[in-house]
């Protein structure tokens, strides 16, 4: 019925803004697949933006799983790929990872 639950809330109220709920969607649209499963996601750390990209890979690696020809169709689009981008961590005798203490001349 096309349902999707995140974290015990609807997806509308989870994901306020459009373009989050078509960044979760799009699997299903590549797919030609839209409101045909139900999806109970839990998802947990990072921002909105972070966790509907996270939804986004499980729903795409899901959809492989269960129609392997699918993944033709999703790969293209870049979906089942993991975004790598992490927080720099911050190094010692810094205030930050690249900041530096403010400079005085005198």
């Amino acid at each position: 019925t096309g349902q999707i639950v995140i974290n015990g809330r609807s997806f509308e109220e989870y994901l306020p803004t459009l373009p989050l709920q078509n960044t979760v969607l799009a699997p299903f649209q590549h797919a030609n697949l839209l409101n045909k499963f139900d999806v109970v996601v839990s998802a947990a750390g990072g921002g909105t933006h972070g966790q509907a990209g996270a939804i986004r890979l499980a729903v795409a690696r899901a959809l492989t799983i269960f129609d392997a020809e699918l993944r033709k169709v999703i790969k293209p689009h870049g979906m089942l790929r993991r975004d790598p981008r992490m927080k720099e961590r911050k190094k010692p005798g810094r205030p930050g990872a690249r900041k530096r203490f403010q400079f005085s001349k005198r």
